[in-house]
């Protein structure tokens, strides 16, 4: 059910960028520039969050936004490439394995944006998950190119490239509205707690937890799928 509504959603995202590739190729855009724009959108977000992080105040909360709506076009731009490639006609093995690496790089990268801005602004455990989950979405898409190395499908799993940037994404494109909403200096107390309960900030922060926790379980799932595969 999950792969059916996954296959749907792509068809109306892909129909929605048709024409616009279509321009693309016309005007003789290749799929490695597109997945190079990419990467250079993850880096104009890292340099916002490390801006963030030197100049702003903790509860300033607009360079989380800013880097949030970077991340999520350049997470565009990583959807667009390989469409591109695929109506232009100029798909290559050599191709597929370019946009793999620069993901990984764009990945990387991104999370070092997101550490740096948590630890400088005394998110410490936000940023303790931010790197969990950086090793856990590694270990996703090497343990599937690894099982498929060997022989084995192994794209089991929820937590894959694109869901992660979306979750990423949105959850700072909605911190911003959180700090709209209640103020940006807002927040829960509780007495027993060493940290607020919430805070407009939580709301990119608590999906870090979740990403940590997801990513991981998914590599897990598709080590252990690939053992059934291999072992028999």
């Amino acid at each position: 059910m999950s792969m059916a509504w996954k296959q749907t959603g792509q068809s109306l995202i892909y129909g929605l960028f048709n024409p616009f590739i279509k321009l693309l190729i016309k005007i003789g855009v290749t799929p490695n520039m597109v997945t190079v724009m990419g990467l250079m959108l993850n880096i104009l977000a890292t340099v916002i969050f490390i801006y963030g992080a030197e100049k702003a105040d903790r509860n300033d909360h607009s360079f989380v936004v800013w880097a949030g709506l970077a991340i999520l076009i350049g997470g565009l731009m990583d959807m667009i490439d390989g469409r591109l490639a695929r109506l232009g006609n100029m798909e290559s093995d050599y191709g597929a394995l370019f946009g793999s690496v620069l993901d990984r790089y764009s990945e990387m990268i991104m999370f070092l944006g997101i550490c740096y801005y948590l630890i400088a602004h005394d998110f410490f455990l936000s940023s303790l998950f931010a790197f969990i989950a950086l090793i856990g979405s590694v270990m996703v898409s090497y343990t599937r190119a690894r099982a498929e190395g060997l022989g084995a499908e192994a794209a089991v799993g929820v937590m894959q490239r694109p869901e992660r940037i979306l979750i990423i994404s949105i959850s700072a494109l909605l911190t911003g509205a959180a700090s709209s909403i209640f103020g940006a200096e807002y927040k829960i107390l509780v007495d027993w707690l060493p940290m607020s309960l919430f805070e407009p900030i939580t709301v990119f922060t608590f999906p870090m937890f979740i990403l940590a926790v997801a990513t991981n379980i998914t590599a897990v799932r598709r080590l252990l799928y690939a053992r059934k595969v291999l072992d028999k």
